[in-house]
């Protein structure tokens, strides 16, 4: 059974494939991609990280684990995050 979802912002692009039944590689991947945006700063080109849905569960479990429920003015000074 086979699965795709797409999730697009203003700056990335969020895409998972997904293929139970396939077991070659290629076939279960998360892939975050910049977008290119005239006029702003942060993406001039466009950048492209392609991992595993293995490897994206473990960097959902560190994002959940590091970012919690706190919000971002809450934090110490020592632990704020620059966006």
């Amino acid at each position: 059974m086979s699965y795709n979802s797409t999730k697009t912002t203003s700056r990335f692009q969020f895409e998972i494939t997904r293929n139970n039944t396939a077991k070659k590689a290629g076939s279960n991947v998360v892939t975050i991609a910049t977008r290119a945006v005239d006029g702003q700063q942060y993406a001039v080109g466009t950048t492209q990280l392609q991992m595993t849905v293995k490897e994206a569960i473990a960097l959902q479990g560190f994002l959940n684990e590091s970012l919690g429920n706190e919000s971002l003015g809450s934090e110490s000074e020592s632990d704020s995050i620059n966006l």
